[in-house]
């Protein structure tokens, strides 16, 4: 509507029925639009409920084993995260050790690497074995691994010129 001054641009708005909403304070003149702004807030917040269904929440969600678990109880715990990662959860597989068991890291190294053979159709490794406290855990992800970016080619040509460079 061009430029106008703020009473009269309140009439417009009067007349119309409509709300002066402001859109750029910091330009000289401000902008302002002419709008039903109870409408413009329903529609907003209409947008933002239909963007939320649309998300996923990943949780990451535990399995615990002990060192001396035995095959039966393994595949069962097996059968447990492979649920959690089929519903779209990140997995962390936790081996918890009691006294002297803390002495023995590669029988839970082992352990992991089982359960992460087990689960290799359904998920992917994405944090390595790692000891905290009296605990060792991986961290699996749904999905298949990301391949590693290809190597770029090397320019002899520049490699030359930084040679003569040094």
């Amino acid at each position: 509507m061009g430029v106008m001054p703020l009473f009269q641009a309140r009439e417009v708005a009067k007349a119309q029925n409509l709300d002066l909403v402001e859109v750029a304070a910091t330009s000289v003149p401000p902008v302002c639009r002419l709008l039903d702004f109870g409408k413009y807030k329903y529609e907003q917040a209409k947008k933002e409920r239909e963007a939320r269904k649309s998300q996923k929440i990943v949780l990451l969600r535990e399995v615990r084993i002990r060192p001396k678990i035995g095959d039966h109880d393994f595949e069962a715990k097996a059968r447990v995260a492979k649920k959690l990662l089929d519903a779209g959860d990140k997995l962390k597989v936790t081996v918890m050790f009691r006294g002297r068991e803390m002495s023995h890291p590669d029988i839970a190294r082992k352990l992991l690497k089982r359960m992460a053979d087990t689960l290799k159709e359904t998920a992917y490794i994405e944090r390595n074995p790692l000891f905290e406290g009296n605990r060792m855990h991986i961290i699996m992800t749904p999905g298949v691994a990301p391949k590693p970016a290809a190597p770029k080619p090397v320019d002899k040509e520049k490699v030359k010129e930084e040679v003569k460079k040094t």
